[in-house]
């Protein structure tokens, strides 16, 4: 019998520069969240994870 293959997502860590807070944030996202990173900029990421209830 086979086991099921598991699909883990790519996990990178990457530290980013806020300029509104002037201190950096390390953050655990995959590889297509540093594309959403590259295309709406942190600013914008940051502020929708914080909407969410989420620390950052």
């Amino acid at each position: 019998m086979r086991t099921s293959r598991r699909w883990n997502p790519n996990i990178q860590r990457r530290r980013y520069y806020l300029p509104s807070e002037g201190r950096h944030v390390t953050l655990r996202v995959s590889t297509k969240g540093i594309k959403t990173i590259d295309r709406d900029g942190i600013e914008a990421v940051v502020k929708a994870i914080r909407a969410r209830g989420e620390k950052v």
